[in-house]
C-alpha cells in the first residue's frame, strides 16, 4: 500500500506530514471521466526532495491549521451610555471626580453633574439650621474660636498652615510639615528641618491657612487632594539679621521677631534658618485661615458702633482682659482681670490708659511660675532662650466682644531704675509690646530669696482712634 500510495501520489514522500495536501499530488491525479495525462506533463508540478517551497508550507499551515479568530467588539468605557457613566461617577469622592473630569471633554461634562455634586456637598457641610442652633448656644469662649480648634484636631478637620518662602529670584519654597501647640487663647505653629533655603537670598515669607476643597468629616483628608489657600500675613526677610535686632539668643540660635506673631530662629555659626515659629490668636483664626483667597487676606466686617448719649464716659470702662505668658511647654502666667477702666484725665497722647496692676496695690501683684524662657526644638537640637516668652492678650469690651487680641513673642530686659518698693528689693525688668492698636507695658521684680519674678506694674494703652471707631465717641 505504501508503494502503491507513493506511485499514485508522486512527491508524497518528499512533503512528509503534508503529503495528503501536496499540490503535486493534486495535479497528478486524473479527473473523473478523463484519461490520465502523460507522466511527463505532471513532472513539472511534482515536488522533488528538498524542493518544497517554505512559502507553500506556511500558506497551507495558515489555511488548514490556524484556528478561526472572530474579531472582538470594541468594549471601551468611553462607549458606554452617558446614563451608566453618570451612575458610576456618582460613587466617586470629590478628589476622584475632579480627576475623572480631566480625561476628556465628555467625562468633564458628566463629572459636573449637579446631582452628583449636591450629594457631595450635602455630606460635607451641615445644614444652616444646625449652624444657627450651634451659634445660639455659643458662649464667650466659643466666640474666640478656641473651642472649635480644641475639639477638632487639625488633621481631622483638615485645617493646617503652611509658609511660603520666596527668594530674590522669585522662586518659592513651600514648608508644610509643622508641629502644633495649643494654649488657652492661641496656637503656636513650628516649622523646622534641614532643607531651608539660604537666608541671604530670601525676600519674603507668606503665611497661609490650608483647607481641603471639600472637607470630609468622616475621614482624614488626603495629603495630595485638592486644597485651597487663605492668605494670612506677609513678612519681609531681606537683610533680616542686619536690619532687625535679636530679642534673645542661646548658645546655638538667635531669635528675631516680626509682627504679627512671627519668630525666626537663626543658627549663630551659619546664619541660616533653624526654625520658624508663628503664634496665632484664636480670635477670628478660623475665618482668617479659611475665608481669605490665595492673594487677599480675610477682611472682617466693620464693627458698627453702638451709640450711647447717656453715659458721659462711654467707652472708658467695663473692659476685661485675659493674659497668658508662656514659652513652649511652660506656662508662666494665666490670669483674667475684670472691670478695667480709664478716667478722662488718663486719656493723653492718643491713648487710653488702662491700669491692670499698680505699684501701689501690692495685693494684686502676681508671681510668674518658673524662670522665664522660650523653648525650641528641631530634628537634632533643642534649647531654651532665657528672658523670652510669648504673650497672649485678649481684651473684651463691656458686652464681652473681643476688642483687641494678639499673640506675639516678647523679651524681658533689665531696667536701669532700681526698685523703690519696700516689699521688693531686687532688680526691675520690663516687657513691652506695641502695634497699631495699642501698647502693653509690664514691670517685674526679681526676688533673689525665692528665685521668682513678680509683676508689680501692668498697663494697657489703647489707641483712641480704635476706641472712637468702636464706640462712636470722640476722645
Amino acid at each position: 500500500m505504501a508503494a502503491g500510495g507513493g506511485g499514485a501520489f508522486p512527491g508524497a514522500a518528499e512533503v512528509g506530514p503534508w503529503r495528503r495536501f501536496a499540490p503535486a499530488a493534486v495535479a497528478a491525479a486524473p479527473r473523473p471521466g478523463r484519461a490520465a495525462e502523460p507522466r511527463s506533463r505532471s513532472r513539472s508540478f511534482s515536488a522533488r526532495p528538498g524542493e518544497c517551497s517554505g512559502t507553500v508550507n506556511s500558506g497551507i499551515k495558515s489555511l488548514y491549521l490556524t484556528p478561526s479568530i472572530k474579531p472582538r467588539p470594541n468594549t471601551c468605557i468611553e462607549s458606554m451610555p452617558s446614563e451608566m457613566l453618570t451612575k458610576i461617577f456618582s460613587y466617586l469622592d470629590a478628589v476622584s471626580l475632579l480627576s475623572v473630569g480631566c480625561v476628556n471633554k465628555h467625562f468633564y461634562h458628566l463629572a459636573n453633574d449637579n446631582g452628583i455634586w449636591l450629594k457631595i456637598y450635602s455630606s460635607c457641610f451641615q445644614p444652616k439650621r444646625t449652624i444657627r442652633e450651634m451659634k445660639s448656644e455659643q458662649t464667650e469662649t466659643v466666640s474666640l474660636g478656641c473651642t472649635v480648634l480644641h475639639d477638632r484636631k487639625p488633621g481631622a478637620s483638615g485645617l493646617s498652615w503652611i509658609i511660603v518662602l520666596k527668594d530674590k529670584n522669585g522662586k518659592e519654597h513651600v514648608m508644610e510639615k509643622a508641629d502644633l501647640s495649643f494654649k488657652d487663647t492661641s496656637v503656636a505653629i513650628l516649622w523646622y528641618g534641614t532643607n531651608w533655603p539660604c537666608l541671604d537670598i530670601l525676600s519674603t515669607l507668606k503665611l497661609f491657612g490650608l483647607m481641603p476643597l471639600l472637607p470630609d468629616q468622616s475621614r482624614a483628608p488626603r495629603k495630595n487632594g485638592p486644597r485651597r489657600r487663605s492668605f494670612i500675613a506677609e513678612y519681609h526677610l531681606a537683610n533680616l539679621t542686619e536690619s532687625s535686632v535679636a530679642i534673645g539668643a542661646d548658645k546655638l540660635v538667635q531669635l528675631f521677631s516680626l509682627n504679627p506673631g512671627l519668630l525666626v530662629g537663626v543658627w549663630k555659626d551659619k546664619n541660616e534658618i533653624a526654625f520658624v515659629l508663628v503664634s496665632l490668636h484664636y480670635h477670628q483664626l478660623l475665618e482668617r485661615s479659611t475665608l481669605g483667597s490665595a492673594t487677599v487676606q480675610y477682611d472682617p466686617p466693620p464693627s458698627e458702633p453702638v451709640l450711647d448719649d447717656v453715659d458721659p464716659e462711654y467707652g472708658l470702662h467695663g473692659y476685661n482682659m485675659h493674659l497668658d505668658i508662656h514659652g513652649g511647654s511652660c506656662t508662666y502666667l494665666c490670669e483674667t482681670f475684670r472691670s478695667l477702666f480709664c478716667r478722662r484725665g488718663d486719656v493723653a497722647n492718643g491713648y487710653l490708659r488702662l491700669t491692670v496692676i499698680s505699684f501701689k496695690d501690692n495685693t494684686k501683684h502676681l508671681p510668674l511660675i518658673g524662670i522665664l524662657g522660650l523653648s525650641w526644638e528641631t530634628d537634632v537640637f533643642k534649647g531654651n532662650v532665657k528672658d523670652c516668652c510669648v504673650m497672649d492678650v485678649t481684651l473684651l469690651d463691656e458686652i464681652g466682644r473681643p476688642f483687641w487680641c494678639f499673640s506675639a513673642a516678647v523679651c524681658m530686659e533689665l531696667s536701669s531704675k532700681a526698685s523703690s518698693l519696700f516689699d521688693y528689693m531686687g532688680h526691675i525688668y520690663t516687657i513691652d509690646y506695641a502695634d497699631s492698636e495699642g501698647k502693653v507695658c509690664v514691670e517685674l521684680v526679681w526676688l533673689e530669696e525665692t528665685k521668682e519674678y513678680f509683676i508689680v506694674n501692668l498697663v494697657l494703652y489703647i489707641s483712641t482712634k480704635k476706641v472712637n471707631n468702636w464706640y462712636g465717641t470722640n476722645y
